[in-house]
């Protein structure tokens, strides 16, 4: 048997849109009215009820009167080359004269009481939003590479500068230099340690030779800024090597 023909009025009739920006909850209204002189029952289903709030979603429409129903849609990723299959149907019946338990009414009522109306759900995202949600998209893929290449950056900038001779020519380089470092803060150390020795036997001479003690000052003090000189190269090739 045919269900009898939908009482209520709908507002709008066929379809609930929803306009965008998403990425917040999104209201639209849903009215329903009751041309009869009877009371009548209603509820409000949708096929993605996590997606949705829907207040009130059921309740008792009386004789001659309207009411307005939210549907709040939940924020989430808009994408416009996906169209919603989400639907709400309208279902309704009109209330007993004695009626005091409404959810039981609805479980006690027969198919044919039942009327329903349905209506489909679109999404409708303006120009300025679409370029918007776009933009960020790219600023997102953009900082996505920037991020990949960044951890590369180091091996891909001496590659691209410097061909491997030059790169391998430059660390040998960089090698011997450090190692005469090591040699010169090596010898610096025994130089310091031979001038305690001397500077002792020379304040007991200084007297009887006193340019003996300026010339060996003038050694100690050639030696620190060759010393001084030779880490200052070493830094200038390691920072080229790291730019």
């Amino acid at each position: 048997m045919a269900r009898p023909e939908q009482v209520l009025l709908l507002e709008p009739q066929h379809e609930l849109k929803f306009r965008g920006p998403f990425s917040d909850v999104v209201t639209t209204n849903l009215k329903l009215s009751n041309p009869t002189d009877r009371n009548v029952c209603f509820k409000v289903k949708t096929t993605a009820p996590r997606r949705y709030c829907v207040r009130p979603n059921s309740g008792i429409i009386d004789a001659g009167t309207s009411i307005n129903v939210s549907v709040m849609l939940q924020p989430f990723d808009y994408d416009p080359n996906e169209k919603s299959k989400h639907k709400f149907m309208v279902q309704s019946m009109l209330a007993p004269p004695d009626m005091t338990d409404m959810e039981g009414v609805w479980k006690e009522a027969k198919p044919e009481e039942l009327m329903d109306s349905k209506l489909r759900c679109v999404f409708d995202m303006p120009v300025e939003n679409e370029k918007t949600h776009d933009m960020e998209s790219s600023k997102m893929m953009s900082s996505g590479l920037l991020k990949s290449e960044s951890s590369t950056l180091p091996a891909k900038s001496l590659s691209s500068t410097l061909d491997d001779g030059e790169v391998k020519k430059i660390m040998e380089e960089c090698k011997r230099l450090q190692m005469e470092a090591q040699r010169l803060r090596e010898e610096n150390k025994q130089i310091r340690e031979d001038d305690v020795l001397r500077m002792r036997k020379s304040n007991m001479m200084s007297s009887q030779h006193p340019s003996v003690g300026m010339k060996k000052e003038e050694g100690l003090s050639a030696r620190t800024v060759a010393f001084i000189m030779l880490f200052f190269v070493v830094g200038v090739i390691v920072g080229k090597l790291v730019l």
